[in-house]
Formats: C-alpha cells, structure tokens, sequence
C-alpha cells in the first residue's frame, strides 16, 4: 500500500524585528461595552500586564516559549499633493487626519500621475485612505460632468464583509462631498430591485471578483457607462489573491482591462498590500501590468507584545501510545475567556469554521460558571453563515456590543475593528503574511497591543515555538501564483470570447499559453474558429466554467431535516470531509450530526445533537507520474518536478474528545473515489543511501511515511500554502520511478505554484523538515512531528529515527550553493531503545 496524506478542504516589513525588552509600556486601547463601566482613571492596562495576567494561573507561564517585544515607532508626515481637491483634504481633516503619512503621500501621487501602484504598509497604516484620497478626487470631478458621472471607480476586495466595512468608512469620510460620491455594494446579497440604482448611478462600486467574475462582465452592456468612465480599480488585501484563487483573479483582471478597452477606458489599478516580499512583482503579475511599490511604512505604531504559547502535555495517550497536547481550540477558548474576564477587546482568529464555533462555545460555558450576563459578550464569526446573520455580529462587534469574537480569516482582511486590545491566534495560519495581519487587528488605534500564537499539535506550530527566529527574523514569502496554469486559463478564455469574440490582438493580453490551448478548446467545441476571432457559440454561460475559488462543483446545502430550514453551505470540495455521514457540524453554537450526505442532489441533511466528540475524516490516495519536466541528482537519488495524477478517497473518520482530542473510535465511510491531475515535487533513495542512513527493509516504510508527513506539515513555511493546499504520498517502492519515492502535490487542478516552490527551496525544507523531527521531545512519533490526524493509513508503519537518519543522508547528497559549505556530520542518533516496524508490501 502507498502512505499518503490529503488534509481536507505586517506588520511592517520584517527584517530582523527587535527583541530588545520595552520597559515603556502603552495603554491598550480605551473600550468599554454596554454596562460595562470605566477603569479608574480610563485607562487600560499595558499588553504585557494583560500577559501577565494571562499566566498567574498553575503551570501557565511555562506554556509561553518566547517573548517578542516590539518597540513603539513614531510616524513620519507629509503634504498631500496639489492635485487633491481641498475639498477632499477638508472630508479628511474633518475625519481626524490632519496630515498624511509620508506613504500616503507618495502613493496619491503615483495614482494621480496615472501609475498603477502597490501600497505594502503594515497593518493599520492608513492604505485605505492613501487611495481613498485620489479617488474621491477624480470621482468629485467627474460629478461635475453633465451626466453627474463622468468619472468612475471599481473597489474589489476579497469578501463581502470586507466590502460592506469599506463601503461605510468611505460613506462616513465623504459626507462632506454631499452626492457627488455614491459608494454601492454590489454582491450576491444585494437585493435585485438595487442592483439597477448601482448600475446607472453609482460612481464608486464595491464588490468582489467573484461577482466581476459571474455578474459584471458577462453582462458589461448594461455596464456600459460606468465601464466607460472607469478611471481607477482598487485591489484591496491583494497578498491574498495567490495560489489557484490568485491565478483566477489575475485572468479576471485581465478580462476586465479589455472590456474596459472596448468601451474607450484605461483604469490606473490601486493595490493595497499587507507587507510582502517583492509587492511589485507580485502586483504586476496579478494585474499583468508594470507597477509601482510603495513599502516604507511612515505610520507610527504602538508597543506589540507577541508571545509564542505551547499547550501542555496531557495525561492522555494518541494513536501508538503518542503523547497528546491539549488542543489548540481549547487553549484559545480558556485564554478568549480570562481576556474577556479582564474586559479586554479581543479577537481570536481559528482556522476552521466548527473551530470558531467550537471556540465561542465553549468560552460562553466558562464564562457562564462565572456571570450568565458574560455570555452574550462572545460570539463566533465565520463563512457560511446566512447575510443577515454577518451583519448583525459586524454591528455588534462595532458597537462595542461583543468583547470577544472567533472568527475565521472572514474577520482577517482590513475590517477596521478599532480599538481591540488582543488577538490570539489558534494554530499558524499558513503565513507570516497572515500571522502579522492577523496580528496586526489589534492596536489599530496606534494604542499597544497583545498578540498570542497558540501552537496546535502539529510539526510546523511545534517548530515555529521552539525557532521564534523563523517568525520574527525572516521576511513574509513572496506571493505564489501561475495565471498561465491552462486549468485556470482555458475557461477564462472562453468566458472572454463569449463577452467579445477573441482576436490575434487580445492574445498577448492573457499570456503566452494562449496559441497552445485555443486550438484544444476549438477541437473540444468550446471555441468557434471564424477569420474573425475565436467565438464562443454555446447555449450555456461561459463563465460557470471557472470556479475562481479553485473549490469546484456546487456547493452542498445544509439542511435541519426536521424543519427543511436551510443552515448553511460548504464548498463541494470540502463535502467529503466536513459533512459525510456522522460529522458533525457546528452552526451558530448548536451541534448539529450529519444524517446522510446525498451528493446527488448536493444536500446534507442534520439534526440537532450534543455528542461528546468532533470528528475528523481520513483519507488515503494512490498516485502515478504524467510527466517529468525537471529532476536534479541527489547523490543516487534524485529531486524531481512535474506532473502527476492522484486519486484520494475519504474512507472513514475519528471521534475525538472534545476538550482533550482523545480518540474514541474510527468509523468506515463509503465514499467514491476523486482523480486530479496536478503538479508535484518527489525525491528518491537508492539502496546505497538507505545503507548508508542504517535504514533496513523493516523500517523503510516507517521512514518514507514519517517523512512525508513531516514535510508536507512543514512546506507552508517556505511557499504561501495552507496544509489544505497540498497532499502527499509515501511508497517503499514505486512503479513509475523503481525506487523508495516520498511525494508532495499541490492539491489544485493543474497545479497551484506550491510543488514548483518546494522544488526551488527543497534543500532548506527538508532540512527544517528533519530539525522538526529530531527535535521533538517524544519518543517513537506523535502529533507534533510525524503523526497527522488524517492519515488514512492510521498513522501506520512510522519511524521516527529512521526517517531523521533518512533525510541526513539524503541532505548530504544535496548539492550545494556555491557560496556554501557541506554541513557538518549528523549528531548522534536519538537516544532511547530502537525499534523496528513493519513495512509495507506496495501494490501500486
């Protein structure tokens, strides 16, 4: 059998941060709820007294691994340039910003002299209002034309509640400007009978590229006169459009340029950016156009205090007798509590939405044991819930309403929740990019603020704990994205032919895939060929081919089958792992149980339940090689690149404990299998290099699976992946190569950019891969290093000795850099009793 592993479905710019202690402490930020009255003299306590605090309690202060202080920084002004209406300064001043920042200056200035540009400041900085400054210019001089529209201007962000919030800030600024500003939502929750008033009359739209995508340009004629009078286009947290998304969103784009060509307008595209590495490069290539970088962050920033926390180790015993740490959900809910206790705003950001649920659950039942008036003050925040359902938790949160939220990455992305005082953040999310935007939601008043990692039991948390160094003195990653990936740029090519027939001229525009994939959509029926164009003839709407989310298919609702009341929806991706038959499903607080999925008719049926447990699918995956379009030698073995096809199929799935994550039982599920074509980064051993790491045929396929699995848990800290991304499998001896081979695979049609950048970085991702590994203080292998959750194999064979000896010697075959020197021997092997497990007879 093969080893394998699917997982389901700035801060200012980091060179090496300070680590020097600040004694000068602020005040975090002044907030006081309903009811709630002020501390005397109405002043908060500083982050690191809210700390302390935090770790008063028995063995809590040996959970924080290290300390990050990051000192407090004065701000840099500038003039706004001539050319911004006094009228629009005077709405700002009015605001309460008499003076720019130097970097809100320099970017009105480049949008004004009609270059495109990327704002790439920490978080809080003021982005918002440096572009928000050349747009209400232009707009306020184009109300002055005879239609009252001359000028128009296109806000994108990446979700709708991101839009929602902007569309009240610039309402709020431009007040002043009476009408000649008239900011819009167009979304899918924007009622049809307002949909034709935002049309006709709206001259500053905000929506998202999923509605550019399916609502806009498949229907620009009745987009004609605010296309034509398109003069900027705003890209909001654009650091976020990367991976298979990325590249959808960088055709969009592409499509919308050349409508906007059609009816006579050229937009100056604005980009704001968490800080990231190399933001013009990265803008241009979302955008296809040369862009300009603006990155040195003038805004002042208050002190942060980042502590790295590690839950401890429990009495309890995982899969193979493996320690077991308390989980990072229920770490994040105790402290989510004890901060609200302290009446301290804050945020607590959890990968999952049932881990959000999950969260805000159990922080109102210990919030209840204390004072029952408590548990309204918490509240979860995610995706999925119904519109009327997000805009209430957004107008509690802003009223001051909430103390505490878990919240998903829906609640990361630039919405101004002024004034909270600490963020804790459940698990890495994937980035440092994310880490420091996550972070960064507190103190956005300038005030200090405290921001806690709480590692889960996985390798790449463990690491991160233990090497704060990777975390604070390493710039963010570069965005990864491929527009050219033909899975993403074949149907946007027909969703362009089908709003104006392609031309030889439009082919430059999407890049140079093009020639080769037309003739393939001509031969499949998708593309008529006239001396012309390419034409797109069919019945059906060309832009449902593409899934810009990369998610597939349609979504599955869930239904309370007592009622018929629809609870929500999850990606059909996603389906085979969150709501199969027995998972269970968190809404709103209440636990729902998966009667039966019917993927027919796209329906998950539940009912109301309370089981002691959550649940978590497994799976198992074969794999075979298309294509190699690289390989490097490494010493016998070799390092390879290129395309793969993968089949993976749910197969059951574990009850865990809530609380203490002990498993309670596996059940099987039935599901069918799924096949995806991608792209992957493999390495092979020879038999010399196994002698040589001492690795004997018993071991081998506990050495190749621990591996893997270790890998793929530490890759998200070299490409900007989430472990959801990417997939692996592990094979003693596979048929396409005749060799011991340990894959890892993005986890996207035609690939993500992913497998290429482990490929590129292999060399220091498998050495952190087996410093994860060999520093882990267990004995034989548990969660923190090689055991994943969702193995589909039951975490069977392992070799946790075997698999460090295994990498050494792989990595003293790597080649070099020539600026580099051979590293020096392996320490001595792992002290503690060898032993020796069975492998596995490989059938394919």
């Amino acid at each position: 059998m093969a080893f394998n592993h699917l997982p389901a479905a700035m801060h200012d710019a980091l060179g090496p941060l300070s680590a020097t202690p600040v004694t000068d402490s602020v005040p975090m930020a002044t907030n006081h709820g309903p009811g709630r009255p002020p501390e005397s003299g109405d002043s908060r306590p500083s982050p690191g007294t809210v700390l302390d605090r935090l770790t008063a309690g028995a063995g809590r202060a040996a959970r924080i691994t290290h300390t990050e202080h990051l000192p407090p920084r004065a701000g840099r002004h500038a003039v706004w340039p001539d050319r911004i209406r006094p009228e629009v300064i005077n709405a700002i001043q009015l605001a309460g910003v008499d003076h720019p920042w130097a970097h809100q200056a320099a970017a009105a200035e480049h949008a004004l002299d009609g270059e495109s540009v990327v704002i790439a400041t920490g978080t809080a900085s003021g982005k918002s209002l440096a572009y928000l400054a050349p747009v209400l210019t232009t707009l306020l001089e184009g109300s002055e034309a005879p239609n009252g529209r001359g000028t128009t201007a296109l806000y994108l962000s990446p979700t709708k509640a991101l839009a929602a919030d902007q569309r009240r800030a610039v309402k709020t600024l431009a007040a002043p400007l009476g009408n000649s500003v008239r900011p819009a939502v167009y979304d899918g929750d924007t009622p049809v009978e307002e949909r034709e008033w935002v049309r006709q009359y709206a001259n500053y739209v905000l929506t998202n590229p999923d509605m550019l995508h399916r609502g806009i340009l498949p229907a620009h004629p009745r987009w004609s006169s605010f296309l034509r009078s398109l003069r900027y286009v705003v890209i909001d947290e654009c650091h976020t459009y990367r991976g298979v998304f990325g590249s959808h969103v960088a055709q969009v784009l592409r499509r919308l340029r050349r409508v906007c060509a059609r009816y006579g307008s050229d937009p100056v595209f604005l980009l704001a950016s968490a800080t990231a590495a190399e933001p013009a490069s990265a803008a241009g290539r979302l955008t296809g156009l040369p862009v300009h970088e603006v990155a040195d962050d003038a805004s002042p920033r208050g002190e942060v205090v980042f502590a790295l926390w590690e839950p401890p180790l429990t009495e309890l015993h995982g899969e193979k007798g493996a320690p077991v740490r308390r989980t990072a959900t229920a770490e994040t809910a105790d402290i989510l509590t004890d901060l609200t206790l302290q009446d301290v705003r804050s945020v607590a950001f959890v990968r999952s939405r049932r881990g959000a649920e999950l969260v805000s659950v159990i922080a109102q039942e210990r919030l209840a044991e204390v004072d029952r008036s408590l548990v309204g003050r918490v509240a979860a925040y995610r995706g999925g819930y119904l519109p009327e359902e997000r805009r209430a938790l957004e107008r509690a949160l802003h009223s001051g309403e909430l103390l505490g939220l878990a919240a998903t990455t829906a609640l990361e992305l630039g919405i101004d929740v002024s004034g909270l005082d600490a963020v804790v953040i459940a698990g890495y999310p994937g980035t440092r990019a994310s880490l420091w935007q996550q972070a960064g939601r507190a103190g956005r008043a300038g005030q200090g603020a405290l921001a806690i990692l709480v590692a889960r039991d996985d390798p790449l948390d463990t690491f991160l704990v233990h090497h704060p160094e990777a975390l604070f003195q390493q710039p963010v990653e570069s965005t990864v994205l491929d527009p050219d990936n033909p899975y993403v740029l074949a149907p946007h090519l027909c969703a362009a032919a089908a709003e104006l027939p392609l031309t030889e001229a439009d082919l430059a525009l999407f890049g140079p895939a093009v020639p080769e994939l037309l003739p393939q959509l001509v031969t499949a029926g998708l593309l008529r060929r006239r001396t012309t164009g390419w034409y797109w003839t069919r019945r059906e709407r060309a832009a449902d081919l593409a899934d810009i989310r990369g998610e597939g298919g349609r979504p599955v609702q869930i239904v309370e089958a007592g009622t018929g009341r629809l609870l929500g929806t999850v990606d059909e991706g996603a389906s085979h792992t969150a709501v199969h038959d027995g998972a269970v499903h968190l809404h709103q607080g209440r636990t729902y149980l998966v009667k039966r999925l019917d993927l027919a008719d796209s329906v998950a049926l539940v009912e109301e339940a309370t089981p002691p447990y959550s649940t978590t699918a497994r799976d198992t995956t074969a794999i075979s090689v298309l294509e190699t379009d690289t390989e490097i030698p490494w010493g016998g073995g070799r390092l390879c690149y290129g395309s793969v096809e993968v089949t993976n199929q749910v197969v059951s799935f574990l009850r865990r404990r809530l609380i203490t994550g002990e498993v309670l039982g596996e059940s099987k599920l039935d599901l069918p299998p799924r096949t995806l074509r991608t792209r992957a980064v493999w390495w092979t051993v020879t038999e010399d290099q196994l002698d040589a790491a001492r690795v004997n045929p018993e071991q081998l396929g506990g050495a190749l699976h621990a591996a893997e699995h270790a890998s793929i848990g530490m890759l998200p800290l070299f490409a900007t992946c989430d472990r959801r991304d990417i997939g692996g499998v592990s094979v003693p001896l596979h048929p396409d190569t005749l060799l011991p081979t340990v894959f890892v695979y993005d986890g996207h049609p035609g690939g993500a950019g992913f497998a290429e950048r482990a490929f590129h970085t292999a060399r220091e991702w498998l050495t952190a891969t087996r410093e994860a590994i060999a520093s882990c203080e267990c004995e034989a292998g548990c969660p923190s290093c090689i055991q994943s959750p969702k193995c589909g194999n039951g975490n069977e064979p392992l070799h946790k000795r075997a698999a460090v000896r295994l990498l050494g010697e792989l990595l003293r075959s790597a080649p070099l850099p020539k600026t580099q020197t051979p590293d020096p021997p392996d320490p001595p092997d792992l002290p503690g009793p060898r032993t020796a497990e069975a492998g596995a007879e490989v059938t394919g």
